[in-house]
């Protein structure tokens, strides 16, 4: 018998005692770098990206060139990750073989497929989603692959998520969608209003084809929370975040997330990894948030981190995310023995993204604290922001350089990896 889905609510609560109970002291676990060590590790980044750039100057046309490109950066990735991530082959094996590298070209292939004119930073914004999912696959147990499931749900982000993020759209075109798209995730029929709707139903339907609503109901819960979730974000916006409660809310949404991904990946799930799911899901919110709180201050997008950037520093707040997230990432212990490798390259992960993403922010950190928390990094952050905007200016090269591995055919491999500071964000 199929367990029911744990109510959102007592997830959410569970995850912000948790959030409360994380110390805001600057935390003392990881690595700690040297100037000299800092370095050593950025001359392998640059020795990386100068390959990077060699390929983006001669953007292949055929297969045969492809598979040149594709052996130039995947050869430096390896000696880049080996001198300046401490990365064993096993990682590599992971990110560079048959798994995330292999689960981004599939998307984008089917995504070509499914809709010939979706745009490129709109395929890349889905495989960030698609990497979770996949990465939840192989905790859950399960080969790490693109199903029809975890590809729609992956492609409702660019579909739905983005319209009710455009502040361009009006509220009462928002709350006219969200109730017709409620109404079909809740099994109704309900017909389109345009084009876009049309996409959306497909997805939908792509899921139902893969779970029976009345086999796996948790499924469509979980996609049911999240729906509900980003109607309440709506309240987070312009004039709205000062008489909400902006924790929960900005939690409810990353936790929802996430937690679709875990159903979608499983078709039902533990109790456990429900609650890591949720929690998860509410670190890579916080570590979104982090990244845009100067765009969401100026924006007047309530969350956390633009709160708090509006008061003071955003010392404690960061240590205390820190904190949060190695308390997620304990619960990794109660996964399938057999990912021990994923288990460390998302614990390190979790860890390095709101690091790096601290350092795009200097001037909302007081100087003794920027400090100490560069030197957790293997880079210095002034390094990292002058490359973070070389490559920007590299952007429009980069995802024709991605296009031109999804026009490839079927057998041919994946797209060479690259860091995701590298690649344009949807």
């Amino acid at each position: 018998m199929i367990a029911a889905m744990r109510p959102v609510r007592e997830l959410l609560e569970n995850t912000v005692e948790l959030w409360l109970d994380a110390d805001a002291e600057f935390p003392e676990h990881g690595r700690r770098y040297s100037s000299a060590e800092q370095t050593e590790r950025e001359s392998h980044l640059d020795r990386f990206l100068d390959t990077v750039e060699t390929e983006l100057r001669r953007l292949p046309r055929n297969r045969a060139e492809r598979d040149e490109t594709r052996a130039q950066i995947n050869a430096a990735f390896t000696v880049f990750g080996r001198g300046a991530m401490d990365l064993e082959d096993r990682h590599l094996d992971l990110l560079l073989g048959g798994g995330f590298s292999a689960v981004g070209t599939s998307l984008g292939r089917q995504a070509r497929r499914f809709d010939a004119g979706v745009a490129t930073l709109d395929i890349l914004q889905a495989c960030r989603n698609a990497w979770t999912a996949c990465g939840l696959q192989a905790l859950l147990g399960r080969e790490m692959c693109i199903t029809p499931s975890i590809f729609a749900y992956s492609m409702l982000y660019p579909y739905s998520d983005n319209y009710m993020d455009d502040a361009a759209v009006g509220r009462e075109a928002k709350l006219g969608f969200s109730g017709r798209f409620r109404a079909r995730l809740a099994g109704e029929t309900v017909a389109p209003a345009n084009g876009r709707e049309e996409s959306i139903w497909r997805l939908v339907g792509m899921i139902e084809g893969q779970y029976k609503r009345a086999e796996y109901p948790q499924v469509f819960d979980s996609l049911l929370a999240i729906h509900r979730a980003q109607e309440e974000s709506l309240r987070l916006g312009r004039g709205g975040g000062a008489s909400v409660d902006v924790l929960r809310l900005g939690f409810q949404k990353g936790g929802t997330s996430v937690l679709a991904d875990a159903y979608l990946a499983g078709g039902s799930i533990t109790e456990e990894a429900a609650k890591f799911a949720f929690e998860w899901g509410v670190l890579l919110q916080l570590a979104d948030d982090l990244q845009d709180v100067r765009e969401d201050r100026e924006s007047a997008m309530f969350t956390l981190f633009s709160q708090a950037a509006s008061k003071g520093t955003l010392d404690e707040l960061t240590s205390r995310t820190l904190n949060f997230g190695q308390g997620v990432m304990a619960r990794l212990a109660g996964f399938d023995a057999g990912a021990e490798t994923l288990k460390e390259l998302l614990i390190n992960s979790s860890r390095s993204i709101l690091i790096r993403s601290a350092g795009l922010s200097p001037e909302l950190y007081s100087a003794a604290y920027l400090a100490r928390i560069e030197a957790c990094s293997p880079f210095r952050f002034g390094f990292l922001r002058d490359r973070r905007e070389k490559l920007a200016r590299r952007s429009g090269l980069l995802m024709k350089l991605f296009e031109s591995f999804l026009a490839g055919e079927e057998d041919e491999p994946a797209f060479p990896l690259l860091p995701s500071t590298l690649m344009p964000r949807g």
